[in-house]
């Protein structure tokens, strides 16, 4: 029988500007209203960034992260996972300060450095609310987001075997993968992996079905029966590869971090919308949603009674 499929959402990241959506969810208030209405929506797993409340820019401020960590672990049994890609430009210790605070079951960890092209959304915006944004946006055609062998090592230990945390490991292209299997063969990564694999950030893998088709063949090769997949997709082709790839026996991950729309131009209104949809397409696949308890189990999680919030 085919696994029960884990949700991730991914509340509200550090790609996308307040400009873009009235939706996206800066204060810590926004983000524990959000979260607790995702997870009571299907999510198993909240991917978390933080934002100044000030201004909606991404902020790596561990004391942000707290305001809204505890209260989301209060009200939900859902696991908590912590960004260790922070904003665009955090350095790498800026990255690793909240989750080094918190101690969490769960962080992102991205298996590469690349170009994270993001400015052409520029062309779509005559203004924006805040001075940063259109500067955030421009940074990315000159910029590369920093992920080395020693970066992603020293993630590895100071986190991983220092803390007992976990990875999503965000794979945003083929060669993602090679080093994932790279840091396996070394004993640095153990079983079983939770492998994100990404379509559709410019710089990355393309959003197209057969290069889908082409990550998971690569990782069975991989990884065999080591690895629990899952997919997420940016912007517009969110729904229909995570679809695809539910079909496909993998999980999925959907948020306002990935897609700020729930349909073709029509802005979603909160995450809860798009786990909402994503929930009722499993089922109407004729597949399950596991619980967050369920998903603890499949990744070998540490349990929330074990972190620093």
């Amino acid at each position: 029988m085919p696994e029960k499929v884990i949700i991730t959402c991914a509340v509200t990241g550090g790609v996308h500007t307040p400009t873009m959506s009235p939706h996206i969810p800066l204060t810590p208030d926004e983000i524990v209203k959000d979260s607790i209405a995702a997870a009571e929506a299907g999510a198993s797993i909240l991917h978390l960034h933080a934002r100044n409340p000030e201004d909606g820019s991404p902020t790596p401020n561990p004391d942000v992260f707290m305001e809204f960590l505890p209260r989301i672990k209060q009200q939900s049994d859902a696991v908590i996972n912590i960004t260790t890609g922070g904003g665009l430009g955090m350095t790498l210790e800026e990255r690793l300060a909240a989750p080094l605070k918190s101690s969490p079951e769960m962080c992102s960890l991205n298996m590469g450095s690349m170009n994270f092209g993001i400015y052409p959304m520029l062309e779509r915006y005559s203004s924006f609310k805040y001075k940063w944004e259109e500067e955030h946006l421009m940074h990315t055609k000159d910029f590369i987001f920093k992920n080395t062998f020693q970066d992603i090592e020293n993630i590895l230990k100071e986190l991983g075997e220092g803390h007992g945390t976990r990875f999503e490991f965000e794979c945003y292209d083929v060669g993602h993968l090679y080093t994932l299997a790279h840091f396996v063969d070394r004993g640095l990564i153990k079983p079983p992996f939770f492998v994100q694999t990404i379509f559709g950030i410019l710089g990355g893998i393309g959003a197209d079905h057969e290069n889908l088709l082409h990550m998971r063949k690569i990782a069975n090769s991989l990884f065999g029966n080591d690895y629990e997949w899952s997919i997420l997709a940016a912007g517009r082709h969110q729904m229909s590869m995570c679809t695809m790839g539910a079909i496909m026996g993998g999980n999925v991950r959907v948020g306002l971090e990935d897609s700020l729309y729930i349909s073709k131009k029509t802005l979603a209104k909160s995450n809860a919308d798009q786990v909402t949809k994503i929930k009722r397409i499993i089922e109407d696949l004729s597949l399950e949603v596991a619980t967050p308890n369920e998903a603890r189990e499949r990744l070998s999680l540490k349990g929330g009674d074990q972190v620093n919030f």
